[in-house]
């Protein structure tokens, strides 16, 4: 008489496909992140390949030479490279505060039935095309600048010492200060989201305590809110600094684009992507290939920016576990 094997000893077929199943996603995902390394590593890598002839006869002069003469063959990115970082710098120096302001505006001030539509208007912003806001700040705010701002700044600003040599120049309208207003403004839309999202995170009887204890607003935002996401936060001002340092057309129409190096924010200077995007179209082999070089310099800035957020969250992440 034999004995009926129980169904729990007998292989279930379910879970092997579902085994399977888990092991061919794993791959599948896994391919999909290496891909994404590889088409990353694949770009910088053509767009180096691509310079290699300046890099060699200009070496390490590249960058950080000022001589930008295609005539002569003379290529030194240090105009393009200090414009794009002053300007990505002017850019985040103005759009921090006010997105703060902004999220702090429609998660704690704001009546309930204001906070849907501002913030969904605020949000449309981004959407809207880079060229437009290039167009804008040519046509409406360089001639502010040029008008108004600028005899401001060198009457009030320029004698002073120091920080005078930054605010002296004719009034041209357009400079470095205009394209980073220009910038502040596109990037205001992806900060002011981020700290939104994040600060409606925050669970309510933190702050309904703080309330309790007869804390501020401003006390709340800042000693309760404020830590809660504070990795969220640093994280979306990072990404508006990225997409800052990467804005072409926009700084393109109100940076002036010249190669002539200048500590004034008020003179026309030029940044990395401007400057590809201006002259790669009739540029000849050598010019092109500084042109590809310098896009590669970009990469790097980017590439560094970025991974310098990440270990700033990584360490504040630490800290938070400690």
């Amino acid at each position: 008489m034999s004995i009926a094997q129980s169904p729990a000893s007998k292989p279930i077929g379910r879970d092997l496909a579902d085994a399977r199943h888990d092991r061919a996603f794993k791959w599948a995902i896994t391919a999909v992140a290496v891909f994404v390394l590889f088409t990353l590593a694949g770009a910088a890598l053509s767009m180096l390949w691509g310079g290699r002839s300046v890099l060699f006869s200009q070496g390490a002069d590249f960058f950080f030479s000022s001589d930008w003469n295609p005539v002569e063959n003379k290529y030194g990115a240090l105009v393009p490279i200090y414009g794009t970082v002053v300007t990505a710098v002017i850019a985040m120096l103005i759009a921090v505060p006010v997105s703060f302001g902004i999220a702090f505006f429609l998660t704690e001030v704001a009546p309930r039935w204001l906070r849907t539509p501002v913030g969904t208007a605020i949000e449309l912003l981004a959407g809207v095309p880079s060229i437009i806001y290039g167009m804008w700040g040519f046509f409406v705010l360089m001639p502010v600048m040029r008008d108004s701002v600028i005899p401001w700044l060198n009457d009030h600003l320029g004698p002073l010492p120091v920080i005078g040599a930054l605010f002296q120049g004719p009034p041209i309208g357009a400079g470095m200060l205009t394209s980073g207003l220009v910038l502040a403004i596109m990037v205001v839309p992806f900060i002011s989201s981020v700290m939104r999202e994040v600060f409606l995170t925050v669970p309510g009887r933190l702050k309904e305590s703080a309330y309790a204890l007869g804390s501020t607003r401003w006390e709340v935002v800042w000693d309760i809110v404020l830590p809660y996401t504070r990795s969220a936060v640093i994280g979306g001002v990072f990404l508006g600094l990225g997409r800052a340092l990467g804005e072409t057309m926009a700084v393109a129409f109100v940076i002036g684009n010249n190669v002539v190096f200048t500590k004034s924010l008020l003179e026309p200077s030029t940044t990395i992507a401007a400057l590809i995007a201006n002259d790669f179209g009739e540029a000849t082999d050598d010019y092109r290939a500084a042109l590809l070089l310098l896009g590669f310099v970009l990469f790097i800035v980017t590439f560094v920016v970025l991974a310098a957020a990440r270990l700033m969250l990584l360490q504040l992440a630490r800290k938070e576990g400690n």
